[in-house]
């Protein structure tokens, strides 16, 4: 379902699922990112689902954006996004240990990368800012750039997460993940 307008990167408050048919597969990425074989299969067949609670930035908080993410009903991780730059480790039964890094972009030059860059952003998306996140994997030595905003697919808007993933060799795995509002 398309994301109602009202629903921007500045307030991504709401339900998602992500849309498998007009995702990339990840399974490459899960591969590299040594996540073992029965939990990728499991991964590839769930039905992947966001609820996302985000605060706005006060004169004494930053942004911060909350996301419990469940497998076709099952709980999956959580992913706490403070959007000031600072690095924060984290650690889960997905990705291992990882060190993030997460922030607002407020112009496409910010994004630095032309793949990333891409793709049609909305016009919300382009006044608002992007949110950018980054992680690197301690244990495993990939990373993973993504960049949140809105873009129309196949006549929708939705929301949409580019994904630069690095493997530790150095390769490259370029990922488009789209997301459908649930009421």
């Amino acid at each position: 379902m398309a994301a109602p307008a009202t629903v921007t990167t500045r307030d991504l408050s709401g339900n998602w699922l992500m849309n498998k048919s007009l995702s990339h597969s990840t399974d490459d990425v899960f591969q590299a990112q040594k996540i073992g074989w029965i939990l990728r299969r499991t991964l590839g067949a769930c039905s992947i689902s966001l609820k996302v609670v985000h605060t706005p930035a006060t004169a004494t908080a930053p942004e911060e954006i909350h996301i419990d993410q469940s497998l076709s009903g099952l709980k999956g991780t959580r992913e706490e996004r403070v959007l000031d730059s600072s690095k924060r480790p984290h650690e889960d039964y997905v990705f291992g240990k990882v060190v993030g890094q997460s922030k607002r972009l407020l112009t496409a030059a910010e994004i630095g990368d032309a793949w990333l860059e891409e793709g049609g952003w909305t016009e919300d998306t382009v006044r608002d800012g992007w949110v950018r996140s980054f992680v690197e994997s301690t244990e495993y030595g990939w990373t993973a750039e993504q960049i949140w905003g809105f873009q129309v697919v196949e006549g929708e808007r939705r929301y949409v997460r580019r994904l630069k993933f690095v493997t530790a060799e150095g390769k490259r795995l370029d990922k488009v993940l789209v997301y459908d509002w649930v009421v």
